[in-house]
Protein backbone atom coordinates (compact mmCIF):
# COMPACT_ATOMS: atom_id res chain seq x y z
CA UNK A 1 0.00 0.00 0.00
CA UNK A 2 1.35 3.42 -1.05
CA UNK A 3 1.42 6.32 1.45
CA UNK A 4 -1.01 7.78 -0.17
CA UNK A 5 -3.49 5.09 0.27
CA UNK A 6 -2.53 4.60 3.63
CA UNK A 7 -3.86 8.38 3.96
CA UNK A 8 -6.73 7.71 3.12
CA UNK A 9 -7.40 4.88 5.59
CA UNK A 10 -7.73 7.29 8.54
CA UNK A 11 -10.72 6.57 10.52
CA UNK A 12 -13.96 8.26 10.94
CA UNK A 13 -13.31 8.53 14.78
CA UNK A 14 -9.44 9.96 14.38
CA UNK A 15 -11.13 12.84 12.21
CA UNK A 16 -13.74 13.85 14.46
CA UNK A 17 -11.75 13.34 17.29
CA UNK A 18 -9.14 15.28 16.23
CA UNK A 19 -11.96 18.09 15.40
CA UNK A 20 -12.88 17.94 19.25
CA UNK A 21 -9.64 19.84 20.42
CA UNK A 22 -10.30 23.03 19.02
CA UNK A 23 -10.48 25.07 22.38
CA UNK A 24 -6.64 25.74 21.67
CA UNK A 25 -7.03 26.89 18.23
CA UNK A 26 -6.54 30.60 17.87
CA UNK A 27 -8.44 33.36 15.60
CA UNK A 28 -6.38 35.23 13.11
CA UNK A 29 -6.94 38.31 15.70
CA UNK A 30 -5.31 37.19 17.89
CA UNK A 31 -1.21 36.94 17.55
CA UNK A 32 -0.28 32.83 17.36
CA UNK A 33 3.46 33.97 17.10
CA UNK A 34 5.92 36.33 18.80
CA UNK A 35 7.16 37.69 15.22
CA UNK A 36 3.49 37.97 13.93
CA UNK A 37 2.26 41.73 13.65
CA UNK A 38 -0.77 43.54 13.00
CA UNK A 39 -1.90 44.21 9.35
CA UNK A 40 -4.19 47.13 7.75
CA UNK A 41 -7.36 45.18 8.86
CA UNK A 42 -6.57 44.81 12.08
CA UNK A 43 -5.66 40.94 11.66
CA UNK A 44 -2.40 39.27 12.72
CA UNK A 45 -0.34 37.65 9.64
CA UNK A 46 3.61 36.90 9.43
CA UNK A 47 6.09 39.02 8.28
CA UNK A 48 7.77 37.88 5.45
CA UNK A 49 11.90 38.18 5.45
CA UNK A 50 12.88 40.71 3.06
CA UNK A 51 14.07 38.76 0.43
CA UNK A 52 10.53 37.72 -0.35
CA UNK A 53 9.54 41.70 -0.07
CA UNK A 54 12.38 42.34 -2.71
CA UNK A 55 11.10 39.09 -5.14
CA UNK A 56 7.46 40.49 -4.42
CA UNK A 57 8.42 44.05 -5.32
CA UNK A 58 10.77 42.80 -8.65
CA UNK A 59 7.56 40.65 -9.76
CA UNK A 60 4.71 42.75 -9.52
CA UNK A 61 5.78 46.04 -8.55
CA UNK A 62 3.80 48.69 -6.19
CA UNK A 63 2.04 50.51 -9.05
CA UNK A 64 -1.93 50.12 -7.80
CA UNK A 65 -1.11 49.23 -4.53
CA UNK A 66 -3.95 47.18 -2.29
CA UNK A 67 -7.86 47.71 -1.65
CA UNK A 68 -6.50 48.83 1.83
CA UNK A 69 -2.55 50.56 1.79
CA UNK A 70 -1.75 53.22 -0.47
CA UNK A 71 0.81 53.00 -3.34
CA UNK A 72 3.38 55.70 -1.77
CA UNK A 73 3.32 53.69 1.76
CA UNK A 74 4.39 50.16 -0.46
CA UNK A 75 7.13 51.63 -2.35
CA UNK A 76 8.54 53.61 0.65
CA UNK A 77 8.64 49.58 2.49
CA UNK A 78 9.92 47.85 -0.59
CA UNK A 79 12.88 50.42 -0.71
CA UNK A 80 13.67 50.24 2.90
CA UNK A 81 13.83 46.22 2.03
CA UNK A 82 16.23 46.85 -0.41
CA UNK A 83 18.50 49.35 1.57
CA UNK A 84 18.50 46.68 4.75
CA UNK A 85 19.05 43.74 2.41
CA UNK A 86 22.50 45.50 1.34
CA UNK A 87 23.22 46.81 4.52
CA UNK A 88 22.95 43.54 5.81
CA UNK A 89 25.45 42.31 3.56
CA UNK A 90 23.34 40.49 1.02
CA UNK A 91 23.64 43.17 -2.09
CA UNK A 92 25.15 40.31 -4.20
CA UNK A 93 22.30 38.62 -3.59
CA UNK A 94 19.91 41.05 -4.36
CA UNK A 95 22.02 41.61 -7.41
CA UNK A 96 21.38 38.14 -8.18
CA UNK A 97 17.59 38.41 -8.17
CA UNK A 98 17.36 41.56 -10.04
CA UNK A 99 19.20 39.65 -12.73
CA UNK A 100 16.92 36.69 -12.56
CA UNK A 101 13.81 38.41 -12.80
CA UNK A 102 14.47 39.70 -15.56
CA UNK A 103 16.72 37.80 -17.38
CA UNK A 104 13.59 34.99 -17.48
CA UNK A 105 11.43 37.72 -17.65
CA UNK A 106 9.28 37.20 -14.18
CA UNK A 107 8.82 40.77 -13.72
CA UNK A 108 5.56 42.35 -14.85
CA UNK A 109 7.09 45.94 -15.45
CA UNK A 110 10.24 47.50 -15.75
CA UNK A 111 10.23 50.07 -13.25
CA UNK A 112 10.78 47.75 -9.91
CA UNK A 113 14.18 46.23 -11.66
CA UNK A 114 15.15 49.27 -12.84
CA UNK A 115 14.72 51.07 -9.12
CA UNK A 116 15.68 48.29 -7.64
CA UNK A 117 19.28 48.10 -9.31
CA UNK A 118 20.16 52.04 -9.22
CA UNK A 119 20.23 51.59 -5.56
CA UNK A 120 22.66 48.29 -5.81
CA UNK A 121 24.51 50.90 -8.08
CA UNK A 122 24.33 53.91 -6.23
CA UNK A 123 24.71 52.22 -2.79
CA UNK A 124 28.11 52.58 -0.72
CA UNK A 125 28.32 49.00 -0.47
CA UNK A 126 31.59 48.26 -3.15
CA UNK A 127 30.81 44.32 -3.69
CA UNK A 128 26.90 45.17 -3.84
CA UNK A 129 27.86 48.39 -6.41
CA UNK A 130 30.53 46.05 -8.57
CA UNK A 131 28.22 43.19 -9.31
CA UNK A 132 25.15 45.76 -10.04
CA UNK A 133 27.06 47.72 -12.87
CA UNK A 134 28.14 43.91 -14.45
CA UNK A 135 24.96 43.14 -15.01
CA UNK A 136 23.99 46.38 -16.39
CA UNK A 137 23.88 45.14 -20.20
CA UNK A 138 21.60 41.89 -19.15
CA UNK A 139 19.04 43.91 -17.81
CA UNK A 140 18.87 47.07 -19.36
CA UNK A 141 18.74 45.66 -23.05
CA UNK A 142 16.99 48.24 -25.05
CA UNK A 143 17.92 52.47 -24.10
CA UNK A 144 14.43 53.03 -22.37
CA UNK A 145 16.16 50.97 -19.50
CA UNK A 146 18.79 52.13 -19.34
CA UNK A 147 17.44 55.77 -19.79
CA UNK A 148 15.20 54.59 -16.99
CA UNK A 149 18.18 53.33 -15.06
CA UNK A 150 19.72 56.16 -14.88
CA UNK A 151 16.47 58.29 -13.79
CA UNK A 152 16.76 56.34 -10.77
CA UNK A 153 20.74 56.47 -10.40
CA UNK A 154 20.44 60.44 -10.09
CA UNK A 155 17.42 60.49 -8.16
CA UNK A 156 19.18 58.52 -5.67
CA UNK A 157 22.86 60.39 -5.89
CA UNK A 158 23.79 62.07 -3.13
CA UNK A 159 26.30 64.07 -5.07
CA UNK A 160 26.01 66.00 -8.79
CA UNK A 161 28.31 64.89 -11.30
CA UNK A 162 28.90 61.06 -12.64
CA UNK A 163 31.83 59.20 -10.78
CA UNK A 164 34.63 57.41 -12.35
CA UNK A 165 32.63 53.41 -12.11
CA UNK A 166 29.43 55.13 -13.51
CA UNK A 167 30.80 56.25 -16.43
CA UNK A 168 32.50 53.17 -17.14
CA UNK A 169 29.33 51.05 -17.21
CA UNK A 170 27.16 53.82 -19.17
CA UNK A 171 30.16 53.80 -21.96
CA UNK A 172 30.51 49.77 -22.08
CA UNK A 173 26.61 49.33 -22.24
CA UNK A 174 27.04 51.31 -25.79
CA UNK A 175 30.54 50.22 -26.38
CA UNK A 176 29.26 46.19 -26.12
CA UNK A 177 27.25 46.56 -29.20
CA UNK A 178 30.61 45.90 -31.27
CA UNK A 179 31.13 42.70 -29.53
CA UNK A 180 27.78 41.45 -30.91
CA UNK A 181 27.05 40.15 -35.01
CA UNK A 182 25.56 43.01 -36.20
CA UNK A 183 26.11 45.00 -33.12
CA UNK A 184 26.63 48.28 -35.37
CA UNK A 185 23.12 47.91 -37.04
CA UNK A 186 21.14 47.08 -34.02
CA UNK A 187 22.39 49.93 -31.96
CA UNK A 188 21.91 52.24 -35.24
CA UNK A 189 18.14 50.90 -34.50
CA UNK A 190 17.69 51.22 -30.46
CA UNK A 191 19.00 54.80 -30.93
CA UNK A 192 16.81 55.52 -33.56
CA UNK A 193 13.93 53.99 -31.94
CA UNK A 194 14.58 55.00 -28.63
CA UNK A 195 15.42 58.42 -28.84
CA UNK A 196 15.14 60.23 -25.45
CA UNK A 197 12.81 58.68 -22.54
CA UNK A 198 12.85 60.03 -18.69
CA UNK A 199 14.16 63.48 -19.63
CA UNK A 200 17.41 61.90 -20.97
CA UNK A 201 18.62 61.61 -24.49
CA UNK A 202 21.38 59.47 -26.02
CA UNK A 203 23.42 63.15 -26.13
CA UNK A 204 23.11 63.92 -22.75
CA UNK A 205 24.59 60.47 -22.10
CA UNK A 206 27.85 60.51 -24.35
CA UNK A 207 28.26 63.56 -22.99
CA UNK A 208 28.39 63.05 -19.31
CA UNK A 209 29.77 59.84 -19.86
CA UNK A 210 32.87 61.24 -21.79
CA UNK A 211 32.53 57.99 -23.87
CA UNK A 212 35.67 56.58 -25.92
CA UNK A 213 34.52 54.33 -29.23
CA UNK A 214 37.14 51.65 -29.77
CA UNK A 215 38.92 51.83 -33.04
CA UNK A 216 38.12 48.56 -34.55
CA UNK A 217 34.64 48.97 -34.53
CA UNK A 218 34.08 52.43 -36.71
CA UNK A 219 30.21 52.19 -36.98
CA UNK A 220 29.97 52.75 -33.31
CA UNK A 221 31.92 55.84 -33.61
CA UNK A 222 30.24 56.69 -36.26
CA UNK A 223 26.80 56.72 -34.58
CA UNK A 224 28.44 58.69 -31.20
CA UNK A 225 29.21 61.29 -33.64
CA UNK A 226 26.29 61.59 -35.48
CA UNK A 227 24.41 61.66 -31.80
CA UNK A 228 26.88 64.61 -30.88
CA UNK A 229 27.96 66.78 -33.91
CA UNK A 230 25.07 65.78 -36.20
CA UNK A 231 24.54 63.65 -39.65
CA UNK A 232 25.86 66.51 -42.30
CA UNK A 233 28.95 67.17 -40.34
CA UNK A 234 29.70 63.45 -39.34
CA UNK A 235 29.49 62.60 -42.81
CA UNK A 236 31.43 65.36 -44.59
CA UNK A 237 34.26 64.26 -41.33
CA UNK A 238 37.52 63.27 -42.47
CA UNK A 239 36.84 60.07 -40.20
CA UNK A 240 33.98 59.07 -42.89
CA UNK A 241 36.22 60.10 -45.60
CA UNK A 242 38.97 57.68 -44.36
CA UNK A 243 36.99 55.10 -43.99
CA UNK A 244 35.20 54.83 -47.14
CA UNK A 245 38.85 54.75 -49.04
CA UNK A 246 39.24 51.31 -47.54
CA UNK A 247 38.50 48.53 -49.71
CA UNK A 248 36.23 46.81 -47.46
CA UNK A 249 34.12 49.34 -47.08
CA UNK A 250 31.21 48.66 -49.16
CA UNK A 251 30.83 45.34 -47.35
CA UNK A 252 31.33 46.46 -44.00
CA UNK A 253 29.45 47.40 -41.10
CA UNK A 254 29.81 50.87 -41.08
CA UNK A 255 28.59 50.97 -44.53
CA UNK A 256 25.28 48.89 -43.39
CA UNK A 257 25.16 51.32 -40.23
CA UNK A 258 25.32 54.69 -42.66
CA UNK A 259 23.04 53.52 -45.01
CA UNK A 260 20.47 52.84 -42.25
CA UNK A 261 20.88 56.09 -41.16
CA UNK A 262 20.57 57.60 -44.41
CA UNK A 263 16.54 56.21 -44.42
CA UNK A 264 16.24 56.89 -41.21
CA UNK A 265 16.95 60.57 -42.10
CA UNK A 266 14.76 60.50 -44.78
CA UNK A 267 11.96 59.12 -43.14
CA UNK A 268 12.14 62.32 -40.95
CA UNK A 269 11.31 64.48 -43.36
CA UNK A 270 8.76 62.13 -44.98
CA UNK A 271 5.07 63.30 -46.57
CA UNK A 272 4.23 60.81 -48.95
CA UNK A 273 2.99 57.19 -47.88
CA UNK A 274 4.64 55.41 -50.68
CA UNK A 275 7.66 56.69 -49.93
CA UNK A 276 7.26 55.79 -46.60
CA UNK A 277 6.14 52.29 -47.42
CA UNK A 278 8.93 51.52 -49.04
CA UNK A 279 11.44 52.74 -46.82
CA UNK A 280 9.32 50.58 -44.20
CA UNK A 281 9.69 47.41 -46.05
CA UNK A 282 13.68 47.55 -47.13
CA UNK A 283 15.25 48.99 -43.98
CA UNK A 284 13.00 47.35 -41.83
CA UNK A 285 12.09 50.44 -39.96
CA UNK A 286 9.51 50.74 -37.03
CA UNK A 287 6.37 52.72 -36.06
CA UNK A 288 8.68 54.92 -34.10
CA UNK A 289 10.48 56.09 -37.29
CA UNK A 290 6.91 57.19 -38.90
CA UNK A 291 5.78 60.82 -38.69
CA UNK A 292 2.47 61.11 -36.60
CA UNK A 293 0.70 61.98 -39.35
CA UNK A 294 1.58 58.92 -41.93
CA UNK A 295 0.74 56.73 -38.95
CA UNK A 296 -3.10 57.29 -39.98
CA UNK A 297 -2.89 55.99 -43.48
CA UNK A 298 -3.54 52.19 -43.19
CA UNK A 299 -1.01 51.30 -45.60
CA UNK A 300 1.84 52.29 -43.57
CA UNK A 301 0.09 49.70 -41.23
CA UNK A 302 0.15 47.11 -43.72
CA UNK A 303 4.25 47.44 -44.55
CA UNK A 304 4.66 47.68 -40.57
CA UNK A 305 2.86 44.37 -39.53
CA UNK A 306 4.94 42.48 -41.63
CA UNK A 307 8.11 43.13 -39.75
CA UNK A 308 6.17 44.12 -36.51
CA UNK A 309 7.70 42.55 -33.16
CA UNK A 310 5.42 40.21 -30.98
CA UNK A 311 5.24 42.67 -28.44
CA UNK A 312 4.42 46.30 -30.44
CA UNK A 313 1.87 43.88 -32.61
CA UNK A 314 -0.65 42.63 -29.41
CA UNK A 315 0.10 46.40 -28.42
CA UNK A 316 -1.11 47.71 -31.72
CA UNK A 317 -4.24 45.50 -32.19
CA UNK A 318 -6.86 48.04 -31.39
CA UNK A 319 -4.74 50.42 -33.48
CA UNK A 320 -4.88 47.90 -36.24
CA UNK A 321 -9.09 46.72 -36.04
CA UNK A 322 -9.85 50.55 -35.94
CA UNK A 323 -7.65 51.32 -39.52
CA UNK A 324 -9.99 48.43 -40.79
CA UNK A 325 -6.42 46.51 -41.44
CA UNK A 326 -7.57 43.02 -39.89
CA UNK A 327 -10.40 42.56 -41.96
CA UNK A 328 -12.15 39.19 -42.14
CA UNK A 329 -10.13 37.20 -44.64
CA UNK A 330 -7.22 39.76 -45.06
CA UNK A 331 -3.88 38.76 -45.23
CA UNK A 332 -2.95 40.79 -42.22
CA UNK A 333 -5.91 39.05 -39.99
CA UNK A 334 -3.97 35.41 -41.60
CA UNK A 335 -0.77 37.23 -40.91
CA UNK A 336 -1.81 38.43 -36.81
CA UNK A 337 -3.23 35.32 -36.11
CA UNK A 338 -0.05 32.98 -37.37
CA UNK A 339 1.94 35.05 -35.11
CA UNK A 340 -0.16 34.68 -32.01
CA UNK A 341 -0.63 31.18 -31.92
CA UNK A 342 3.47 30.86 -32.95
CA UNK A 343 4.54 29.12 -29.79
CA UNK A 344 8.30 29.88 -30.73
CA UNK A 345 7.54 33.32 -31.36
CA UNK A 346 6.05 34.10 -27.93
CA UNK A 347 8.60 31.91 -26.27
CA UNK A 348 11.31 34.24 -28.07
CA UNK A 349 9.35 37.16 -27.37
CA UNK A 350 9.16 36.65 -23.76
CA UNK A 351 5.78 37.43 -23.95
CA UNK A 352 4.37 37.68 -20.21
CA UNK A 353 0.81 35.72 -19.61
CA UNK A 354 -0.36 39.10 -17.86
CA UNK A 355 0.52 41.00 -20.97
CA UNK A 356 -2.29 38.70 -23.03
CA UNK A 357 -4.58 38.93 -20.81
CA UNK A 358 -4.51 42.34 -20.46
CA UNK A 359 -4.51 42.65 -24.61
CA UNK A 360 -7.17 40.14 -24.84
CA UNK A 361 -9.71 42.25 -21.89
CA UNK A 362 -9.23 45.33 -23.91
CA UNK A 363 -9.53 43.96 -27.20
CA UNK A 364 -12.90 42.69 -26.19
CA UNK A 365 -14.01 46.09 -24.86
CA UNK A 366 -13.79 47.05 -28.47
CA UNK A 367 -12.09 50.72 -26.97
CA UNK A 368 -9.58 52.27 -25.74
CA UNK A 369 -9.10 52.88 -21.63
CA UNK A 370 -8.17 56.78 -22.58
CA UNK A 371 -8.59 57.79 -25.45
CA UNK A 372 -11.65 57.97 -28.05
CA UNK A 373 -10.28 55.02 -30.16
CA UNK A 374 -13.07 52.37 -30.66
CA UNK A 375 -12.57 49.32 -33.36
CA UNK A 376 -14.85 46.28 -34.32
CA UNK A 377 -13.83 43.37 -32.98
CA UNK A 378 -12.27 40.38 -34.85
CA UNK A 379 -13.53 37.36 -33.50
CA UNK A 380 -10.86 35.62 -35.16
CA UNK A 381 -8.08 37.61 -33.69
CA UNK A 382 -9.76 37.34 -30.36
CA UNK A 383 -9.64 33.93 -29.89
CA UNK A 384 -6.11 33.83 -31.06
CA UNK A 385 -5.05 36.02 -28.07
CA UNK A 386 -7.10 33.54 -25.92
CA UNK A 387 -4.78 30.79 -27.83
CA UNK A 388 -1.81 32.99 -27.05
CA UNK A 389 -2.68 33.14 -23.46
CA UNK A 390 -2.45 29.42 -23.38
CA UNK A 391 0.64 28.50 -24.80
CA UNK A 392 2.54 30.89 -23.05
CA UNK A 393 2.12 28.32 -20.30
CA UNK A 394 3.04 25.18 -22.40
CA UNK A 395 5.81 24.21 -20.13
CA UNK A 396 4.66 23.66 -16.88
CA UNK A 397 4.33 19.56 -15.92
CA UNK A 398 1.90 17.82 -14.43
CA UNK A 399 3.13 16.85 -10.73
CA UNK A 400 0.48 14.04 -9.91
CA UNK A 401 -0.30 15.36 -6.67
CA UNK A 402 -3.57 16.31 -5.15
CA UNK A 403 -4.23 20.38 -5.43
CA UNK A 404 -7.35 22.14 -3.60
CA UNK A 405 -7.52 25.30 -5.07
CA UNK A 406 -9.10 28.08 -3.25
CA UNK A 407 -9.61 31.56 -4.72
CA UNK A 408 -10.52 34.58 -2.80
CA UNK A 409 -13.46 36.32 -4.12
CA UNK A 410 -13.60 39.56 -1.47
CA UNK A 411 -14.32 42.70 -2.55
CA UNK A 412 -10.37 43.63 -2.02
CA UNK A 413 -9.84 41.32 -4.91
CA UNK A 414 -11.26 43.84 -7.09
CA UNK A 415 -8.29 46.00 -6.94
CA UNK A 416 -6.33 46.51 -10.67
CA UNK A 417 -3.05 44.26 -10.89
CA UNK A 418 -0.23 46.06 -11.81
CA UNK A 419 -2.67 49.33 -11.81
CA UNK A 420 -4.22 48.44 -14.95
CA UNK A 421 -7.99 49.32 -14.77
CA UNK A 422 -8.30 46.27 -17.25
CA UNK A 423 -7.26 43.22 -15.14
CA UNK A 424 -7.97 42.47 -11.31
CA UNK A 425 -6.69 40.35 -9.14
CA UNK A 426 -9.63 38.13 -9.23
CA UNK A 427 -8.66 38.12 -12.82
CA UNK A 428 -5.68 37.36 -12.52
CA UNK A 429 -6.10 34.81 -10.03
CA UNK A 430 -8.63 33.15 -11.88
CA UNK A 431 -6.41 32.71 -15.22
CA UNK A 432 -3.36 31.27 -12.68
CA UNK A 433 -5.81 28.82 -10.99
CA UNK A 434 -6.99 27.80 -14.81
CA UNK A 435 -4.01 26.87 -15.71
CA UNK A 436 -2.99 24.56 -12.82
CA UNK A 437 -6.58 23.27 -13.44
CA UNK A 438 -5.48 22.46 -16.96
CA UNK A 439 -1.92 21.40 -15.83
CA UNK A 440 -3.19 18.81 -12.88
CA UNK A 441 -5.61 15.21 -13.20
CA UNK A 442 -6.20 15.48 -8.98
CA UNK A 443 -7.66 19.13 -8.08
CA UNK A 444 -10.37 20.25 -6.46
CA UNK A 445 -11.71 24.20 -7.08
CA UNK A 446 -13.54 25.97 -3.77
CA UNK A 447 -13.97 29.96 -3.35
CA UNK A 448 -13.58 31.05 -0.34
CA UNK A 449 -15.04 33.84 1.83
CA UNK A 450 -15.99 33.10 5.14
CA UNK A 451 -17.66 29.95 4.02
CA UNK A 452 -16.84 27.59 0.95
CA UNK A 453 -18.55 27.44 -2.26
CA UNK A 454 -17.60 24.58 -4.78
CA UNK A 455 -16.30 25.89 -8.43
CA UNK A 456 -16.97 23.33 -11.42
CA UNK A 457 -13.44 24.59 -12.81
CA UNK A 458 -12.87 21.62 -15.70
CA UNK A 459 -9.78 21.34 -17.60
CA UNK A 460 -11.90 22.32 -20.58
CA UNK A 461 -12.91 25.21 -20.05
CA UNK A 462 -11.97 28.36 -21.58
CA UNK A 463 -10.62 31.43 -20.11
CA UNK A 464 -14.08 33.40 -20.35
CA UNK A 465 -16.30 30.68 -18.26
CA UNK A 466 -14.00 30.65 -15.38
CA UNK A 467 -14.13 34.35 -15.16
CA UNK A 468 -17.57 34.72 -15.16
CA UNK A 469 -18.08 32.20 -12.68
CA UNK A 470 -15.32 33.64 -10.33
CA UNK A 471 -17.10 37.02 -11.05
CA UNK A 472 -21.02 35.91 -10.06
CA UNK A 473 -19.80 35.19 -6.67
CA UNK A 474 -20.92 37.67 -4.01
CA UNK A 475 -17.93 39.49 -2.03
CA UNK A 476 -17.55 39.37 1.66
CA UNK A 477 -14.42 39.26 4.28
CA UNK A 478 -11.86 36.12 3.29
CA UNK A 479 -11.07 33.09 5.71
CA UNK A 480 -8.08 31.87 4.35
CA UNK A 481 -7.99 28.59 6.73
CA UNK A 482 -11.54 27.51 5.24
CA UNK A 483 -9.89 25.49 3.16
CA UNK A 484 -7.92 23.17 5.55
CA UNK A 485 -10.91 23.06 7.66
CA UNK A 486 -12.90 22.32 4.80
CA UNK A 487 -10.41 19.22 4.10
CA UNK A 488 -10.67 18.50 7.97
CA UNK A 489 -14.54 18.12 7.77
CA UNK A 490 -15.05 16.61 4.74
CA UNK A 491 -11.92 14.09 5.66
CA UNK A 492 -10.39 15.83 1.85
CA UNK A 493 -7.02 14.52 1.08
CA UNK A 494 -5.10 17.39 -0.33
CA UNK A 495 -1.14 17.17 -0.52
CA UNK A 496 -1.29 20.78 -1.40
CA UNK A 497 -3.50 23.85 -0.75
CA UNK A 498 -2.70 26.93 -3.25
CA UNK A 499 -4.94 29.81 -2.20
CA UNK A 500 -5.02 32.86 -4.46
CA UNK A 501 -5.64 36.24 -2.72
CA UNK A 502 -4.01 40.01 -2.65
CA UNK A 503 -1.76 39.04 0.71
CA UNK A 504 -4.25 41.09 2.89
CA UNK A 505 -7.03 39.02 4.95
CA UNK A 506 -9.38 39.30 7.71
CA UNK A 507 -12.05 37.29 9.07
CA UNK A 508 -11.42 34.12 10.33
CA UNK A 509 -11.69 31.87 13.73
CA UNK A 510 -8.63 29.92 13.52
CA UNK A 511 -5.04 31.29 12.12
CA UNK A 512 -4.41 29.61 8.55
CA UNK A 513 -1.25 28.30 9.40
CA UNK A 514 -2.52 26.90 12.70
CA UNK A 515 -5.00 25.25 10.41
CA UNK A 516 -2.58 23.94 8.13
CA UNK A 517 -0.31 22.32 11.13
CA UNK A 518 -3.80 20.86 12.51
CA UNK A 519 -4.87 19.55 8.75
CA UNK A 520 -1.21 17.76 8.58
CA UNK A 521 -1.51 16.24 12.40
CA UNK A 522 -5.52 14.60 11.61
CA UNK A 523 -4.86 13.85 7.77
CA UNK A 524 -1.61 11.60 8.72
CA UNK A 525 -0.29 13.98 5.55
CA UNK A 526 2.21 15.37 6.87
CA UNK A 527 3.76 16.85 3.79
CA UNK A 528 0.97 18.80 3.48
CA UNK A 529 1.80 22.00 1.64
CA UNK A 530 0.73 25.59 1.21
CA UNK A 531 0.82 27.91 -1.20
CA UNK A 532 -0.08 31.71 -1.11
CA UNK A 533 0.17 33.51 -4.69
CA UNK A 534 -0.12 36.95 -3.73
CA UNK A 535 -1.66 39.58 -6.20
CA UNK A 536 -0.76 43.26 -4.57
CA UNK A 537 3.32 43.32 -3.17
CA UNK A 538 3.29 44.58 0.56
CA UNK A 539 5.36 43.17 3.33
CA UNK A 540 2.63 41.07 4.99
CA UNK A 541 1.87 37.24 4.06
CA UNK A 542 -0.21 34.71 5.63
CA UNK A 543 1.55 32.23 4.97
CA UNK A 544 4.56 30.97 7.97
CA UNK A 545 8.14 31.75 6.69
CA UNK A 546 9.67 29.54 9.35
CA UNK A 547 7.51 26.37 7.57
CA UNK A 548 9.83 25.06 4.78
CA UNK A 549 6.32 23.75 3.45
CA UNK A 550 4.52 26.87 2.89
CA UNK A 551 5.22 28.93 0.18
CA UNK A 552 4.73 32.23 -1.24
CA UNK A 553 4.02 32.80 -4.83
CA UNK A 554 4.22 36.39 -5.85
CA UNK A 555 2.39 37.91 -9.11
CA UNK A 556 1.48 36.41 -12.03
CA UNK A 557 3.86 35.47 -14.54
CA UNK A 558 5.38 32.10 -16.82
CA UNK A 559 7.19 30.80 -13.64
CA UNK A 560 4.62 30.54 -11.14
CA UNK A 561 3.26 27.15 -12.01
CA UNK A 562 6.43 26.12 -12.47
CA UNK A 563 7.13 27.35 -9.15
CA UNK A 564 4.59 25.40 -7.96
CA UNK A 565 5.72 22.11 -9.50
CA UNK A 566 8.81 22.30 -8.28
CA UNK A 567 7.58 23.16 -4.56
CA UNK A 568 5.20 20.26 -4.30
CA UNK A 569 7.88 18.24 -5.54
CA UNK A 570 9.96 19.39 -2.94
CA UNK A 571 12.62 20.78 -5.44
CA UNK A 572 12.75 24.41 -3.55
Amino acid sequence: MSDDEKDMEMGEEEWHGQMGEEGDLKSQNERIAPYQLMNSTGGYVYQTDYITQLMRFLCIGTTGGTYYTGEAELTRENARCIDRLINGGKGKEVVELVREFSVENRACKQRPIMYTLALCCRSNDPTTKVEGYKILSDVCRIPTHLFEFIKYCEEESAGTGWGRAHRRAISKWYLNYGNKKEGGAFLALHMTKYKNRFGWSHKDIFRLSHIKPEPEHPEIKYLIMVTTKGKKKTDESDFVKQEKGKPDFESSELKKVMTFMDAVAQAERCTDAETMKRLILEHNLTREHVPTDLLKSKEIWKALIKHMPMTAMIRNLGKMSHLELLEPGSFEEELTIQKLTNQELLRRGKIHPFTLLVALNQYKKGHGELGKMKWKKNVKVERALEDAFYLSFKNVKPTGKRFCLAVDVSGSMNVPVMGTPTISARDAAAAMMMVTARTEQNYEVVAFSGGLTPLDIKSSDNLDNVLDKCASLPFCGTDCSRPMMYAMEQKKKFDVFVVYTDSETYFGRIHPSDALVRYRKMSGITHARLIVCGMASNKFTIADPNDPMMMDIVGFDTNAPQAIREFVMGHI
